[in-house]
């Protein structure tokens, strides 16, 4: 009996101790929440502080309680898009902000498109009469892509440039996976469908390296043509051609390199760029890490919402990888969008749609799920314009076959029409430690997919019938839309990735441009007049039980600076590795057919972040220590 009393008391005790706890995550997320809440009332004369210390994104993911679990608190802040351009355009007409002032030392990165248009959105500040200083301990590609834009650039003079280009090597899975005896059963369609190929080849294909070739020299030259034009006294070429030369020639200083190449403007650390900013803008009266007037992001970002005059034009999200379900933001799930889409059909008010795609693929069911859920949209006579983000490649482009017109910048990754699936077997890892497998079948499928047997030929050849099957409904589907055969789009198709660019020139897609050009030709098909419409954007509603979770972006820690060479060799090895490790796990984890394109790398910079914080603490060391 004593012993049941004491049991009862332990049980009770824990039970009051998870009720504590739950309460003080609670209280504590809901201080975090009232005391983050951007305050639009709080902006006075100064600079609008531009402090990225995360990724840029089309949609930031929501976070969830296995982050919460896992530390998401950690992971570098995912700053939407829409929203960055938003308030810089917004500076240019708002009075109270004297300068612009982009603090890159923590940036992460974004997609090449996505950049340009924050560049742009920089320069039409500058156009009206808004000086941009740009500082960071370390400049790699993305962040100056940014920089570049600035009036004056300043870097500290213990940092250094990189300019490292789009490619690179990836892992090829096949030996390991050949040493410890899984067999990677691959179904696919597409020559240059290389998504599979690290599991079936120890290299790169000559079809995939022609692709990543072609694709890689694109960007890098539109890459260049953004800095020549933002920057045309910067040396950049000739530097990242030879980076080494240059170096040795200036004994190691990276500071004089950056100089020399008039690749900056002043060399000097943070605090001495603060104080430059101090002259320009005021100095900040109260204690702050700024020590210069500085308008908050979140406060003015709150402060200019998008308008709501006039018709409105329903905005629908695709980012991210296409799965089932209704989970996201961050993920594209054919549910949650589908949902959105039927309750914008109820909408009256909504004149027409434009889907942002922002998307590497995914799951072909899924993809169909939400092309099925836009042909709706059209039987309503609503007009659907699609604009592409970054990427919009393979099961995005499925999607993307259901527009009236489509929308890409010349840099933007699209194509990748075909699919696969992998599905691993182990008997060989099995039968290297004596086991075997054996029985009986009333059919030929019984049994099946026999993951300790290996998978019969019957069985090879009926995935991998299923699969040419969706890839032949993929080539109807884009034939249909883009009115060409079938072989015609056969022979774009097999899988190969194209630019913007050159998808246009192939019929992929209709017109150069972004959102804004998006906007006006939905509103020009809707009827509405240029100046009376407005978007709206259907994003999800949080939810309430949510809220300890939902508050964590505004409480995230920011990304470690990056203050060297080596520290940044060190991130980027980091973040490749994290990259491989997810990309191996995360092919291995589909569960049907696939039309998605793992080597277009988008998602790369917030997958890479949060891969990198696992790396970080497998190798037990921070970037911030990171030497010189």
């Amino acid at each position: 009996m004593q012993f049941a009393r004491a049991a009862w008391k332990f049980l009770v005790a824990i039970k009051d101790a998870m009720v504590l706890i739950a309460m003080l995550l609670f209280f504590g997320a809901l201080y975090a929440l009232l005391s983050a809440q951007p305050n639009s009332g709080a902006i006075r004369d100064g600079a609008l502080l531009l402090d990225l210390n995360g990724v840029i994104v089309e949609e930031p993911a929501a976070p969830t309680f296995e982050d919460f679990l896992a530390g998401a608190g950690n992971s570098p802040r995912e700053y939407r898009l829409r929203d960055v351009v938003r308030a810089i355009d917004a500076s240019a007409e708002d009075d109270r902000v004297k300068a612009i002032v982009l603090d890159l030392s923590s940036f992460a990165g974004g997609g090449q498109t996505s950049l340009t248009d924050i560049g742009e959105s920089l320069a039409r500040a500058k156009k009206a009469g808004k000086p941009v200083y740009a500082f960071a301990n370390f400049y790699s590609d993305d962040s100056y892509q940014l920089a570049a834009h600035a009036t004056e650039i300043w870097m500290d003079p213990m940092g250094g440039i990189i300019f490292a280009g789009p490619g690179g090597n990836r892992l090829y899975y096949k030996g390991l996976i050949d040493r410890l005896g899984v067999t990677a059963n691959i179904y696919r369609v597409g020559t240059y469908k290389s998504a599979v190929e690290p599991y079936m080849r120890a290299d790169q294909s000559p079809a995939s390296r022609e692709a990543s070739q072609a694709l890689y020299d694109v960007l890098w030259q539109g890459w260049l043509a953004d800095i020549r034009k933002s920057r045309p006294q910067a040396m950049v070429k000739g530097f990242a051609e030879d980076p080494a030369t240059v170096i040795a020639a200036a004994g190691g200083d990276y500071a004089a390199v950056a100089m020399q190449q008039k690749l900056v403007d002043k060399l000097g650390d943070k605090t001495a760029f603060d104080r430059f900013v101090a002259e320009k803008v005021g100095l900040d009266e109260t204690a702050t890490p700024d020590r210069f007037n500085a308008i908050d992001y979140d406060d003015f970002v709150a402060a200019h919402p998008v308008g709501t005059d006039g018709s409105a034009i329903g905005v629908i999200t695709v980012a991210g990888e296409i799965v089932g379900g209704k989970t996201g933001p961050g993920m594209a799930a054919s549910g949650r969008i589908a949902e959105l889409i039927y309750s914008a059909l109820e909408e009256e008010d909504i004149k027409a749609l434009v889907v942002r795609v922002d998307s590497p693929g995914g799951s072909a069911f899924a993809s169909e799920e939400i092309r099925l859920a836009l042909l709706e949209a059209k039987k309503k006579n609503l007009p659907v314009i699609v604009s592409m983000g970054d990427v919009a490649a393979s099961g995005g482009y499925w999607i993307a076959t259901a527009g009236d017109h489509i929308f890409a910048e010349p840099d933007t990754i699209t194509g990748s029409i075909g699919v696969f699936a992998v599905l691993p077997s182990f008997e060989k890892a099995l039968a290297k430690w004596g086991i075997t497998a054996d029985g009986v079948q009333t059919t030929p499928l019984s049994g099946e997919p026999d993951f300790v047997g290996g998978f019969s030929d019957d069985l090879d050849v009926i995935l991998q019938a299923g699969v040419e099957d969706s890839y032949g409904d993929f080539i109807k589907l884009v034939a249909a839309a883009r009115g060409k055969t079938a072989q015609e789009v056969d022979t774009i198709g097999q899988g190969r990735v194209w630019d913007g660019g050159t998808a246009r020139q192939l019929g992929l897609v209709d017109s150069f441009g972004g959102m804004t050009e998006a906007l006006a030709e939905a509103a020009e098909r809707a009827g509405l007049a240029q100046g009376s419409y407005h978007p709206q954007y259907l994003d999800p509603q949080s939810r309430i039980s949510w809220l300890p979770f939902e508050v964590l972006p505004l409480v995230r820690q920011q990304s470690a600076p990056v203050t060297g060479v080596i520290g940044w060799a060190a991130q980027r090895q980091k973040a490749i590795a994290g990259e491989a490790l997810a990309t191996a796990q995360g092919l291995l984890a589909r569960e049907d057919v696939q039309a998605l394109c793992l080597e277009c790398g988008t998602g790369v910079h917030r997958n890479a972040s949060a891969s990198a914080s696992w790396f970080d603490r497998l190798l037990g060391y921070s970037l911030s220590s990171a030497p010189r």
